[in-house]
């Protein structure tokens, strides 16, 4: 988002303040003028979330009367940047997001907790503008594409004292907000990817428990029509106590090699910004026969689920994914490929008659 900002105002920019992920810092970004950058916790916040937290109200008290600020926010920022209101400490906020993480709240659930108890999330840092002019631009990662969700409403409308929850901005917010991607951009590009073969995009976002939602989408990939299917959204995992390797896609994937085995499919769960909860595999891609080359490699499914394992089975079958950061977050992206060799044949040639495989078609193994 930064170096979108640095193509689109070159010269006009004056400092620049970048608070994002371990290993996510772009080369390029850290030549924008006056640049600063922090990375920083996540999922957990740990004390440099606090440490980027002071320096960002810092930085927002020092912009300068003749500038206008820009803010540019994406999912994360829940976990990357914090200032804790008097009282609160990183203890409290890291049992916080850990329980809400194990318990597998909803991203809203999730972030409602986390406005309790911050200075600058439910509109605090939007208050400290003090009603001056500013835009922000959201990637959004939530259901609803809500500004006052997204990374817990940092940039959400400025809500002080008793209004501060109720969803009405006080006079004096002067912040225009855009919403410039979503998971419905990731979904329009995946339709645009797969030109040539029938492509059905589930309307809703989806959200919920991993394991029912490998159901639905095993079901679904299974009995409809040959083609692509694609969804767009977040799943939630209620983890154990000590939980093995993996994240939610990887969990989501894991289920659905469990109902798909033996069947010739392929379904692909990712987490956009190239990341899968504390791993640094993006997702998984699985297919009919995901099951049996775990089972070769002496585990078992069932039992990787219920430990919360899953990375362990995927990295055994061959079966995990590693993009390195994307540079966005819309959520996560799941495709389902229900298609005959005979006819993914066909589509290739036809898609790249000089023999060439399109960018779209990626051989599994």
């Amino acid at each position: 988002m930064a170096l979108g900002a640095g193509d689109a105002l070159g010269g006009a920019l004056e400092r620049v303040l970048i608070i994002t992920k371990d290993g996510h810092v772009d080369a390029e970004a850290c030549k924008l003028p006056h640049v600063e950058v922090f990375e920083s916790g996540h999922p957990v916040p740990d004390q440099r979330s606090l440490d980027a937290g002071a320096h960002l109200v810092r930085f927002v008290s020092e912009i300068p009367c003749a500038a206008q600020p820009l803010l540019l926010i994406s999912g994360g920022a829940s976990s990357l940047v914090e200032a804790l209101v008097p009282g609160a400490t990183l203890a409290d906020l890291q049992r916080l997001n850990q329980e809400g993480l194990a318990q597998g709240l909803s991203i809203a659930a999730l972030n409602a907790r986390r406005r309790e108890i911050s200075r600058i999330k439910g509109g605090g840092l939007a208050a400290l503008l003090a009603g001056r002019e500013g835009i922000a631009l959201f990637i959004s990662d939530v259901p609803d594409d809500d500004p006052a969700v997204i990374g817990s409403g940092l940039l959400g409308p400025a809500l002080l004292g008793p209004a501060r929850h109720t969803g009405n901005a006080p006079p004096g917010d002067a912040i225009e907000r855009v919403v410039v991607a979503s998971v419905a951009t990731a979904l329009g590009a995946v339709r645009a990817r797969a030109a040539g073969l029938e492509t059905r995009i589930a309307p809703d976002r989806f959200a919920g428990a991993a394991e029912a939602l490998a159901a639905r989408f095993a079901h679904e990939l299974t009995v409809g029509a040959s083609g692509v299917c694609a969804w767009g959204g977040e799943s939630a995992i209620e983890l154990p106590q000590r939980p093995g390797r993996g994240g939610r896609n990887q969990h989501l994937a894991l289920a659905v090699a469990r109902r798909i085995a033996g069947q010739d499919l392929f379904l692909l769960a990712i987490g956009t910004d190239g990341t899968d909860g504390p791993t640094a595999d993006a997702g998984a891609l699985i297919d009919g026969s995901t099951c049996a080359r775990v089972a070769r490699a002496g585990l078992d499914v069932e039992d990787c689920l219920r430990r919360a394992d899953s990375g362990s089975a995927l990295a055994a079958a061959g079966d995990l994914v590693r993009t390195g950061p994307t540079g966005t977050n819309v959520g996560d992206l799941v495709m389902g490929l229900n298609l005959s060799k005979a006819a993914a044949g066909a589509w290739l040639n036809a898609a790249a008659p000089n023999g060439r495989r399109p960018d779209a078609a990626v051989d599994h193994r």
